[in-house]
């Protein structure tokens, strides 16, 4: 009881899939190392992009980032000089030029129903010095506006500047985390003040996903049916039963 849970890590290999696509067998923990040293790296360098997520795909000589951002033209730059500047980059720095690196960056539909991107964004204008409570209060009703059927947002920390710290959490519409086809999307930054950190999440709740759902390829494969007709052809069939006159 009370056992915390990342929602997506809950989600995983039921609707969601890994942001990690690669195989290995002994240099597996060189790898993943490599995978959170770019991910940080990327996000750190391109903080006003509002980077969603990430995702790397390995091959045997090359690699592929792929970066879901709001605001793809800070990553991009002029005529592309930013993305062959970050390509070199993570050749240079994180793999020893042992690989090649192709990226692809593709643009938010929705910003307002990523949870990572209105955390982001609550970070920054709390940054700004902008009272919390109309921070968060902005925020749920971007979100509620762009359609979701449930927000949360909670702060922690020493808001506005108070010695004493606390937490702090607004809610609208329902947040099902213990249903496991409910899609519902965490974000989770930190917002560096002059008084300290204060930690921001956001849950955002888009409904019921019978399926699996990809967000690099917004695509939804629906598995409903194929369980159900296996659910239904389990078993010989009997035959009905007659009475006799």
């Amino acid at each position: 009881m009370g056992h915390k849970v990342n929602p997506k890590i809950h989600r995983m290999q039921v609707i969601y899939s890994w942001d990690s696509k690669w195989f290995s067998k002994k240099d597996y923990a060189k790898f993943a190392q490599q995978d959170v040293q770019i991910r940080r790296y990327i996000k750190q360098k391109f903080k006003d992009a509002h980077i969603d997520a990430i995702c790397v795909e390995r091959g045997p000589k090359n690699m592929t980032v792929t970066i879901l951002a709001a605001k793809p033209g800070f990553i991009i730059g002029r005529g592309g000089q930013g993305l062959e500047t970050l390509r070199k980059d993570l050749e240079r720095k994180f793999l020893q030029m042992s690989l090649k690196v192709k990226l692809n960056i593709k643009e938010v539909k929705n910003p307002s129903l990523s949870a990572a991107v209105i955390a982001q964004t609550v970070s920054s204008d709390i940054e700004k010095r902008i009272p919390f409570r109309r921070v968060m209060k902005q925020a749920i009703d971007r979100v509620m506006k762009a359609g979701a059927q449930g927000v949360k947002v909670c702060m922690s920390g020493c808001l506005n500047g108070v010695e004493i710290s606390r937490s702090e959490t607004l809610s609208a519409g329902k947040i099902p985390l213990i249903t496991l086809r409910s899609d519902v999307d965490y974000g989770y930054v930190w917002a560096h003040t002059i008084y300290g950190k204060i930690g921001i999440k956001v849950w955002i709740y888009k409904g019921i996903v019978f399926g699996r759902k990809d967000p690099f390829t917004e695509d939804v494969v629906d598995t409903s049916k194929k369980k159900s007709f296996e659910h239904s052809n389990r078993g010989p069939k009997r035959k009905p039963e007659t009475k006799e006159s």
